[in-house]
């Protein structure tokens, strides 16, 4: 059935001029009618030919055997008349219907089964496309009629002149998506020039190749009317985004909040996403759950691009006692060589998804990079560049302007409950500045970790450090409180750089 629904109505008639078939219609059933009523008057006039023929036969047949003949003169002529057009009818024609719907002959059957069949195959096919019984309700005729063979309508032509009555139904071009309707109008090109324009924005002089996301069929079948759409309507169908999820790799300076307000996202639509995740305590390389916006159908596209790539300059080590371990100079940068590089890049909407080199040639090759290595031993109190949590509670401020004592405010840190009484800890090595009470922070100690960085530690209840000391990471700095404009024991923890405040979340390990 499927096959019926799907065959244009041109192919079909072109098929049947390549059959030589007469015209359709009233005036093809007229001649076949014709040719039924000529065929039975030259019918009945051969039967008089051999009728005669017979006679003369039966009368010869009759002097062989003396008068003894074995069957009556008229019977043995019948007979002979209806042998004869038996022969002709089985040689040359067979007997047919011409069928009539509401007046109009469709075509030519050879028993009425064939139009009842095809009739029920309509009305089921019918039901389901328009979701309910629906029953043809046509006055069918039925004309006897004399045809060879080759003359007889096949049942996919009356099947798809039935279809073609039915007004809830319309013949259109489909357009499914992975087998998803997502649209149909009366003329192809309208589909075609759709999915060229949701392809055009992605497509430009380097691009070898376009394709879609998910697989995409145009067919020509059987719909209910009422599901025609125009074509701005089946567009923002195709670009409405749906909600999907991707991955995302932790970098330096990342904080999860950071994260989930750059992506769209709630903090809690976050933490749904990232159930095992400590919010408070992301580190470099680890994987979050990122909710990402994809469209309904995407376009793939492949360009091909060359393009000059930076070659890295081979790295040289000297050692240097007059540096601690862990630090480095470079002596000489060195410089970076160049290649020239082909290569077929896949793109989603726009985005990367896949780099293949194809090629790629040596234009300058890298001169070598030389770096002094510090041997000295480091002191305990050295800065090791990474910070740690000076004490570890809830947060019950963060980073930013927040609503507190009855108005917005900026605040410059992390607000950590602790118990009172708890160490807090250097967050890194180093130089202790300040160490005694201030304004608002309370109890207070400012360590300098160099270039231009430093922690600060308020509120506190103790202090067990004094200005000049040198402190190590790890190192029990003070005991925490509530001192200062505070509403409970807390540590309040900054980190600033060249002066400026950041956020902590960013930097902490």
């Amino acid at each position: 059935m499927d096959e019926i629904l799907h065959s244009p109505q041109r192919e079909l008639l072109r098929r049947r001029q390549r059959k030589g078939s007469t015209p359709a219609g009233g005036e093809r059933a007229e001649r076949l009618k014709e040719r039924f009523s000529q065929f039975m008057d030259a019918a009945s006039a051969r039967s008089q030919v051999l009728r005669r023929q017979g006679a003369r036969v039966y009368h010869r047949a009759s002097s062989a055997i003396a008068g003894k003949p074995k069957m009556a003169p008229l019977p043995f002529l019948a007979l002979s008349a209806v042998i004869g057009v038996a022969a002709i009818v089985g040689t040359m024609y067979l007997p047919a219907y011409v069928v009539t719907v509401d007046g109009t002959d469709v075509g030519v059957i050879r028993d009425r089964a064939v139009y009842e069949r095809a009739a029920e195959r309509v009305e089921d096919r019918a039901s389901k496309i328009l979701g309910y019984d629906y029953e043809l309700g046509h006055t069918i005729t039925y004309s006897s009629a004399l045809v060879e063979r080759n003359e007889l309508t096949p049942a996919a032509d009356i099947e798809n002149y039935l279809f073609d009555q039915i007004g809830a139904i319309k013949k259109d071009y489909v357009l499914t998506v992975d087998g998803q309707f997502a649209g149909a109008v009366a003329d192809r090109a309208v589909l075609d020039q759709l999915l060229d324009d949701l392809a055009a924005p992605y497509v430009n002089e380097n691009t070898i190749s376009v394709d879609y996301t998910k697989k995409v069929h145009i067919t020509q079948e059987y719909i209910a009317a009422d599901a025609e759409q125009d074509a701005a309507s089946i567009m923002a169908a195709l670009t409405a985004n749906t909600n999907g999820q991707t991955t995302y790799e932790v970098q330096k300076g990342d904080t999860f909040m950071a994260l989930a307000f750059d992506n769209g996202m709630t903090m809690a639509e976050m933490e749904a996403l990232n159930p095992d995740v400590d919010i408070n305590r992301l580190y470099i390389g680890q994987i979050l759950n990122i909710k990402e916006e994809i469209p309904f159908l995407g376009v793939e596209t492949v360009d091909a691009l060359t393009y000059t790539e930076a070659i890295a300059c081979p790295v040289r080590e000297v050692e240097d006692s007059s540096m601690y371990q862990g630090e480095s100079k470079v002596l000489d940068a060195g410089v970076p060589g160049e290649a020239l590089v082909t290569a077929d890049v896949t793109y989603v909407n726009g985005v990367e998804r896949e780099r293949n080199i194809t090629s790629s040639t040596t234009v300058r090759e890298a001169t070598e990079k030389v770096v002094a290595v510090g041997t000295k031993e480091r002191p305990t109190w050295y800065p090791t560049g990474n910070y740690i949590w000076p004490v570890y509670g809830n947060i019950t401020s963060r980073f930013g302007y927040r609503y507190i004592f009855g108005s917005y405010s900026y605040h410059s840190g992390l607000d950590i409950a602790v118990p009172y009484g708890t160490s807090v800890k250097a967050s890194d090595g180093g130089t202790v500045t300040f160490a005694g009470y201030k304004g608002s922070y309370g109890y207070l100690v400012i360590i300098d970790h160099g270039n231009g960085e430093k922690t600060y530690y308020g509120h506190n209840s103790k202090l067990l450090v004094s200005a000049g000391d040198k402190v190590y990471q790890g190192q029990t700095i003070a005991k925490a409180g509530s001192t200062g404009r505070s509403t409970g024991s807390h540590c309040h923890f900054e980190i600033r750089i060249n002066g400026t405040s950041v956020n902590p979340s960013a930097y902490l390990n």
